[in-house]
């Protein structure tokens, strides 16, 4: 059997926590900044947790990095 291929987009964006859960950057921040709100911009700094659909997705993207 060959090795499966990670999908290059998805080992770009996403890493994975210690527990097997998967971090990703805060969609909605690469331009229109002045028409969102400030609370907006300030809650969607850094990383955040995928929901259980979206991480089951990209882990099938992934095979190798559980």
């Amino acid at each position: 059997m060959p090795k499966m291929k990670t999908k290059s987009a998805a080992k770009k964006r996403f890493r994975f926590t210690a527990s097997g859960k998967v971090k990703a950057g805060a969609a909605g921040k690469r331009h229109g900044m002045i028409k969102r709100t400030t609370k907006f911009i300030r809650d969607s700094a850094g990383t955040m947790l995928l929901c259980d659909s979206d991480a089951k997705i990209v882990k099938k993207y992934m095979p190798y990095n559980r």
